[in-house]
């Protein structure tokens, strides 16, 4: 009997063992998934934006994202419902049709999410990868800003101080950039720094508000993340082609939607619409700091890849703003000493219930943000992105 018992223990603590060793593997895997996804977005947009020759339009690159990320999320409910065509289609018209209010919540946030997708193309193609990489890291100010102002949270003083040497790290980057403007833009006649950063700020702000937003509306529901995904798609895609229309539905009606479109764009297309999705997996193994690890080493992966196929310069001044951008990153997601820094009883209540029901089916950090450049900030409810 005591034998039994001892073998059994043993067996217990080798299957412990193993699946530790299993967690510990998947928490590097996920941080390899999240550097290169964070890098090799921007990197490539980059890259086939500053590329001689025909140009593809980025308004029909945001709205084939949109399509293909639906598809997929459509794709995936089918799979949850064992191919059962029926109950999908139940399902669908349950959640986006008859309960038509709480669709169209997220119009707001689509919209948003939208034009910050087409801001990205214009502050990439404007500005240097590492700058953008660097100066994008601001969404983590507005989302903190945005979370104070309309969820009423309290930030930790680590919090506060990380926020302030963000704050100084982009501002250094930006004023050797200013002094600099002819190592940044390489090519003045196709490239305007100045609409570069007043698209990425942009682009900030509307991040931060989003994600808020989004957060405070999707509070207590229970509808799973790929329906949510479904309903911000059908919106982006509405939106998306709106815009197109807008501002490119003459030279689209001519020369054609896939006009530009070569191997590497679509690579692009496909990064932004499954990348989301790949990091919404792969979060369920990294923690806070983890991603705040992998958002800092994905600045440095740009940096240096810039270099090297950007001739991007480096000087003291970008690195040491790099650097202070770098170290508020890893700060900000740095876990809070107990009791300091919480939220009101009521909000923290609300979000425990919002995330038990979230994740009640095996779903884990439902919603990604829509912008790929990484983000440290973690926000209970975050949109998987194109």
């Amino acid at each position: 009997m005591a034998g039994g018992s001892h073998s059994q223990g043993v067996e217990e603590k080798t299957a412990s063992r193993g699946q530790s060793e299993v967690n510990k593997r998947l928490k590097y895997i996920s941080l390899a998934v999240l550097v290169v996804q964070n890098a090799s977005l921007i990197l490539s947009i980059r890259y086939v934006r500053t590329l001689p020759g025909d140009r593809f339009f980025t308004t029909s690159a945001v709205v084939m994202a949109e399509v293909l990320k639906v598809l997929t999320c459509l794709l995936i409910i089918l799979l949850q419902k064992r191919l059962n065509v029926k109950e999908t289609v139940l399902l669908l018209l349950d959640s986006i049709v008859f309960q038509y209010k709480d669709t169209l919540k997220l119009a707001v946030p689509s919209l948003i999410y939208t034009l910050q997708n087409n801001l990205q193309y214009i502050a990439i193609s404007n500005l240097p990868a590492a700058t953008f990489q660097v100066t994008y890291q601001l969404k983590i100010l507005t989302t903190a800003l945005f979370s104070v102002l309309m969820l009423r949270k309290s930030l930790s003083r680590v919090q506060w101080i990380s926020l302030v040497l963000l704050f100084a790290g982009v501002a250094i980057v930006q004023v050797q950039q200013e002094g600099n403007k002819e190592a940044s833009v390489s090519d003045s006649s196709s490239q305007n720094y100045m609409v570069g950063l007043v698209a990425v700020v942009i682009s900030c702000l509307s991040s931060g508000f989003a994600g808020v937003y989004f957060e405070k509306i999707l509070k207590g529901s229970s509808a799973s993340v790929w329906i949510r995904n479904v309903q911000l798609g059908i919106f982006g895609t509405v939106l998306g082609l709106l815009g197109m229309w807008w501002n490119d539905g003459a030279a689209i009606a001519e020369r054609g939607f896939l006009f530009g479109y070569t191997d590497m764009v679509w690579c692009v297309i496909f990064n932004q619409a499954f990348g989301g999705l790949l990091v919404a997996m792969v979060v369920k193994y990294a923690d806070n700091i983890l991603k705040g690890f992998a958002t800092s080493f994905s600045i440095i992966v740009s940096t240096v890849t810039s270099i090297y196929l950007f001739g991007f310069h480096v000087d003291l001044l970008f690195t040491a703003g790099a650097g202070l951008v770098i170290g508020a990153v890893y700060m900000y997601s740095l876990p809070k000493a107990p009791g300091g820094g919480s939220s009101s009883p009521s909000s923290s209540s609300a979000s425990s219930a919002s995330s038990a029901s979230q994740r009640k089916d095996g779903d884990v950090e439902p919603f990604l943000p829509k912008t790929q450049g990484g983000d440290a900030s973690p926000p209970p409810a975050i949109h998987i992105t194109d």
